[in-house]
């Protein structure tokens, strides 16, 4: 397949997996803000086409506007083996029992070749030779593709966490069934080794990518992620038709093993979140989250309320969990005033953002916490761990505040403090909407990554 020439500095950005998650923002909204700063960018991404609301993944949609090259995996789903079909799907860094993406962990060396020559051929289709920067996300065979294809085309390598995660893993005893743990650890070892930068979103990833991938220091570069503050701002909604919209009109909540939809609620039961402070979870419903622990915690502070309170999981890609799923985590809790309001497009964020009143996060190893700075964006005070990106995103005591990693008692604490303190909750929401449009725009990063790629070029020479 022939492919237009690309001009002179143009980047050529790959995300090995199809968009779900939090790395595909960031690339997303990367690839925005750098055409401002001179730049051209091509997204070379998997795609995962299904109809109907609350089945994200379609690639051509989630990234519109771009020059996107989308790799239409959706065949793959019914494949025999989905990781080798062609184009194949793509492994993960969850080990999820039954998923059609499984870990990598657990891909043997046959199939890891399958993937580097399949997206290999991608590449040289996308023009990967012509670039002037690749920049790939993830540590995935993507490296391995573009070394074949784009040998001397220099690499900005961009962690996100998960694959941290698994290499912790790895180092502590490789769970049973993670048969070619060490082969992958190897490998992405190698491919760090490649890239003449590597970007994280958090300082405090950094010595971890370090110990782990033996980089030396000069080459990792923080560059928070952020937000589109035409998009993520105040705004003033009217919170019980919105809600009742997303929970009784048309809703997206699951249980396990049934579709978006299959949780939903009466009239009467969401008629609290009207007047309720609203205590808001957005994301997915892994085990790095904390769900259970935020749910225990809620559970633990709901007695304490003196006021109306409910807290509300937006979230949850159709399908997938780790551990107990929320639903069940709810019910054997008993917890009162808890909605599950399912998966949502990155758009449909802001409104819901305006209908809360605190956005929480229970994560104790959240890489950076990319849901924090766009609830405060939208002037939501936080609550988080005092651990890893969200410790460097909330000024505790000015902006939200934080509490020790996995601690119960102090996470329940904080929620009742939250919702009890009206002054002190919005004084921290007024702090913390100053600080996210003053550090955090992507505009202004978009600039930041654009000097990374001018210096890489010098470096090359």
């Amino acid at each position: 397949m022939r492919h237009t020439p690309l001009p002179y500095r143009h980047a050529l950005m790959g995300l090995y997996f199809f968009p779900r998650g939090g790395s595909a923002q960031v690339t997303r909204s990367l690839a925005r803000a750098l055409p401002s700063h001179g730049w051209g960018v091509t997204v070379v991404t998997s795609s995962i086409q299904r109809p109907g609301p609350g089945h994200p993944g379609d690639a051509s949609a989630f990234f519109e506007g771009l020059d996107i090259r989308p790799v239409d995996c959706t065949a793959a789903l019914d494949a025999c083996d989905p990781l080798c079909a062609d184009p194949p799907l793509h492994p993960s860094y969850e080990d999820r029992p039954g998923a059609p993406d499984r870990v990598f962990a657990a891909v043997d060396d046959a199939t890891c070749e399958h993937q580097i020559d399949s997206w290999a051929r991608v590449l040289a289709e996308a023009g990967a030779a012509e670039a002037t920067i690749l920049h790939l996300h993830h540590l995935t065979p993507l490296h391995a593709a573009a070394a074949r294809v784009a040998p001397h085309v220099p690499i900005i390598g961009h962690l996100h966490g998960t694959e941290l995660l698994m290499l912790e893993t790895i180092a502590r005893g490789a769970p049973a069934g993670w048969t070619h743990a060490a082969a992958w650890a190897d490998r992405m070892r190698a491919w760090t080794a490649g890239c003449e930068r590597l970007v994280m979103p958090s300082a405090s990833m950094i010595p971890r990518a370090q110990s782990l991938l033996g980089i030396a220091p000069e080459r990792c570069v923080h560059l928070s992620n952020g937000f589109d503050p035409q998009q993520f701002d105040r705004r003033s909604v009217d919170r019980q038709p919105l809600w009742h919209e997303l929970l009784v009109e048309y809703p997206r909540g699951w249980r396990p093993g049934e579709g978006p939809g299959s949780v939903a609620y009466t009239t009467d039961e969401m008629s609290v979140l009207a007047d309720a402070v609203v205590l808001l979870y957005v994301g997915r419903y892994t085990a790095l989250k904390r769900l259970d622990l935020l749910l225990r915690a809620y559970a633990r502070a709901y007695p304490a309320f003196t006021t109306p309170a409910a807290l509300a999981l937006v979230g949850g890609f159709p399908g997938e969990w780790e551990d107990e799923h929320p639903y069940t985590t709810i019910q054997r809790l008993g917890a009162r005033n808890v909605f599950l309001a399912g998966w949502h497009d990155h758009a449909e964020l802001p409104p819901i953002y305006a209908a809360a009143d605190v956005i929480v996060l229970a994560s104790a190893q959240e890489p950076f916490g990319q849901v924090l700075v766009e609830g405060m964006a939208c002037g939501l005070p936080a609550i988080a761990s005092a651990a890893e990106g969200p410790a460097e995103i909330i000024a505790d005591g000015q902006t939200g505040w934080l509490v020790p990693p996995d601690d119960e008692a102090a996470l329940a604490a904080a929620l009742v403090v939250a919702v009890n303190d009206a002054r002190e909750r919005r004084a921290r929401g007024e702090a913390a909407y100053a600080a996210a449009h003053a550090d955090y725009a992507w505009p202004a990063l978009g600039g930041q990554l654009a000097c990374l790629y001018e210096q890489v070029l010098e470096d090359v020479g």
